[in-house]
């Protein structure tokens, strides 16, 4: 793609990116970029489902409780009521785009019950929620005119008033340079907005559910941007990811322990077959997400284990095999060979969901003029210190639209972008060791397991951050003298995302929700974000 102007950039083809998107005036021009393909982000990913008040015995009081007891407090309240209470409507517009839920056998649609809730407030479409709501997003995407939809293309850095032809210091963003992976060209894309919808950062951990491109890329490029970033210590490990050598990444729902399936310690001998949830908590396999992945590893490191065991099998199995069609199909495969309605799964915590991310308001605005975030890549206000379940492509829709709807409503004061510098290569060569940046790569998501976990003490996390330190070094060196590739921006990002985790998890000097460390194991009477400003 050569250097072009756009009205309205939009960094993500998920269904923050996509909401946004589709809710931009019809006369804006809009680019719509995705690193990989337009279905790989994590979206797709998503099993479960979303969280809204649909029940005649619920509440939107409920919802707000219920997700501000999950985030410990640390909760922006003033959010947390504005998704709720949209969330009804962000459900119906889904459903108008063609989304597929699942209906009752008397009410309109299926609920289901995930930790963390006190009523069945989960709509879904089986356990491929997110794949249905991804596809019908790209199909509404394609059907109109004004948005462009551009694949493959990986986003180096926001275009910031420096960038300028005689450059400035304003404060503002005017669009993205993005590298083709087809082609390896570096080019300028501009715009009077950007909107950063890029996902979270699990991939920075050895161990995760995401897809390989979570690698906290929008938070990062905001943070050199000149953007505050908050509660980055917060990341969600899920409890239940699939223990397989073979298969990575694969995410046993939620909604499972949801149905009734149990926790259980594995083998034959002493305590196997045992639940043990009961002990760490009244609600058992209902609990937050965190209290049970806290859970597992105590009891993977007590008893020397590889793993627990997840079971549905004293479920029906005509009930197990409506509920979970997609799990059962992909664990009967030959390469796993566990049949779900009659045996356990092996799982292990994985790292899940980033919680903290690009300071935002309700509108999507971020520290900068021109620029929006919205979803996962955002602190909004609305997770707290952990998120709730089926909180997140709420978080994405309800907010994707905020941001279009200011952008709209601002556009006739929105300037023009100046002339901007092409991307200069001429002082770089291409590489003949990429191997430092795959070594790299695999340090930091190991490092990052190792002493930044769910359990965390402060000798370890100064030996991760001594250690970022080393790698960021070695990184913008290597940055400064080669051609930029898709695996270099990613470890460029992730060894700036691994800081920015490490100096939260150093500043917060209590436990709460996400963050457990052994040297501070007691919540502080008062929550207070952790802030982090470029800079300072």
């Amino acid at each position: 793609m050569a250097d072009h102007a756009f009205d309205v950039i939009v960094i993500g083809s998920g269904a923050a990116g996509l909401s946004a998107a589709l809710n931009l005036d019809p006369r804006l021009k809009v680019a719509v970029l995705a690193k990989g393909a337009l279905s790989d982000g994590s979206t797709a990913w998503a099993q479960g489902g979303i969280a809204a008040v649909l029940d005649v015995g619920d509440t939107f009081e409920s919802h707000i409780e219920d997700t501000m007891v999950a985030g410990a407090g640390l909760n922006n309240r003033a959010t947390v009521e504005f998704v709720v209470e949209n969330a009804p409507a962000a459900i119906e517009r889904l459903a108008e785009l063609g989304v597929p839920f699942n209906e009752g056998e008397s009410e309109r649609w299926h609920l289901t019950r995930e930790g963390g809730h006190s009523h069945r407030r989960i709509v879904h479409v089986a356990d491929a929620t997110g794949w249905a709501i991804q596809q019908a997003l790209e199909k509404a995407a394609l059907g109109r005119p004004n948005i462009t939809l551009v694949p493959d293309m990986v986003a180096i850095d926001l275009v910031t008033g420096r960038h300028a032809e005689g450059a400035s210091e304003e404060r503002r963003v005017w669009g993205v340079y993005a590298v083709s992976r087809e082609t390896g060209r570096v080019s300028l894309l501009t715009g009077r907005a950007t909107i950063l919808a890029t996902g979270g950062a699990s991939r920075a951990w050895l161990y995760s559910t995401n897809p390989r491109g979570s690698t906290g890329d929008g938070i990062a490029m905001a943070w050199r941007a000149g953007c505050r970033v908050s509660n980055m210590e917060f990341n969600q490990f899920h409890p239940t990811c699939l223990y397989n050598s073979k298969v990575k990444n694969f995410l046993i729902t939620e909604a499972m322990r949801g149905e009734g399936a149990k926790l259980k310690i594995p083998g034959n001998g002493p305590g196997g077959g045992r639940r043990f949830m009961k002990r760490f908590d009244p609600r058992e396999e209902l609990a937050p997400r965190d209290i049970v992945a806290r859970a597992i590893d105590h009891e993977l490191k007590r008893l020397g284990l590889e793993h627990v065991h997840l079971d549905i099998s004293h479920q029906d199995s005509e009930f197990i095999l409506a509920h979970f069609p997609t799990i059962a199909e992909r664990l009967a495969q030959p390469d796993i060979g566990i049949d779900i309605t009659k045996e356990p799964i092996p799982v292990v915590p994985a790292a899940h969901y980033t919680c903290g991310g690009v300071v935002t308001d309700l509108d999507g605005r971020t520290d900068i003029e021109g620029l929006y975030a919205v979803g996962e890549v955002t602190q909004s206000g609305l997770h707290g210190a952990n998120r709730l379940a089926s909180n997140s492509v709420l978080e994405c829709l309800v907010f994707g639209l905020a941001a279009a709807r200011d952008i709209n409503d601002k556009w006739d004061n929105m300037p023009p972008p100046p002339a901007i510098r092409p991307w200069d290569e001429s002082r770089v060569t291409h590489s003949d060791e990429e191997v430092v940046v795959h070594h790299n790569w695999r340090e930091i998501r190991r490092f990052m397991w190792d002493y930044v976990g769910i359990v965390r003490t402060t000798k370890r996390l100064e030996r991760a951050l001594h250690r970022v330190e080393l790698l960021r070094q070695e990184t913008e060196e290597y940055y400064g003298h080669f051609r930029v590739t898709p695996d270099l921006i990613e470890l460029r990002n992730l060894v700036e995302i691994s800081g920015l985790i490490v100096r939260s998890a150093l500043a917060r000097k209590e436990s709460r929700g996400l963050h457990y460390t052994l040297d501070y194991p007691d919540m502080l009477p008062e929550a207070v974000d952790t802030i982090l400003t470029p800079g300072g």
